[in-house]
């Protein structure tokens, strides 16, 4: 087990300066791993700030670990001529205006490699980070993304114990939710409330603002 923190992030929607802010208060160290669990675009101001602040993060922090959320998959699909409507439905459009200079949206080459290499889920010795959550009674293997990316109320609802602690994003909540087998870190940012960090061990969590 590395001797620094096992650090989780919520759902950052575009939220430039709360994610500036959370970071400086986490102070993350080289012994650190942060897990960013998804939903880094749309609805919220700045999305291309977000990807950018992220990237130079990685290059810092070269273990930290990004997972991909439901948004993310939405502007993938868009980008590849899917689904048009559900992703500018679903907040879409600040994520162009961002990336829009001069009438023209160009997406830097170094971002769409980025949300492409994003990952579905984290496994460790004691904990599982995906963005919504898991089917119960499906082995982690076999979880449709689908579920990885989507899923409420099956997994929320059920008591199901996979044998690690589940950490997940994707459904806002009024703070943080931490109990023996979840931690749910998506309070809702860019709704007007707080973007949240976890230490996952110690169950210590920061917030900004």
């Amino acid at each position: 087990m590395t001797s620094g923190r096992m650090l989780a992030m919520g759902d950052i929607h575009g939220c430039r300066q709360q994610l500036t802010e959370l970071l400086a208060k986490v102070n993350p160290q080289p012994a650190d791993q942060l897990v960013f669990l998804g939903d880094y675009i749309d609805r919220g101001p700045d999305a291309r700030g977000v990807i950018n602040e992220l990237l130079i993060f990685r290059q810092h922090h070269p273990r930290s670990v990004f997972l991909k959320g439901n948004h993310e998959a939405m502007f993938l699909d868009f980008l590849d001529g899917r689904n048009p409507l559900l992703f500018l439905l679903n907040g879409g459009d600040a994520t162009l205006n961002s990336y829009r200079q001069d009438d023209d949206t160009q997406i830097p080459p170094d971002h769409l490699d980025f949300l492409r290499n994003l990952r579905l889920f984290h496994e460790t010795e004691s904990f599982i980070f995906v963005h919504a959550g898991l089917r119960p009674g499906v082995p982690l293997e076999a979880q449709r993304q689908r579920d990885l990316l989507w899923i409420r109320s099956e997994f929320l609802d059920s008591d199901y114990d996979w044998g690690k602690t589940v950490v997940f994003g994707h459904t806002p909540l009024s703070s943080p939710l931490l109990t023996a087998n979840r931690i749910g870190l998506d309070t809702g940012a860019v709704y007007g409330r707080t973007l949240s960090c976890c230490d996952v061990r110690s169950r210590t969590c920061w917030h900004a603002p």
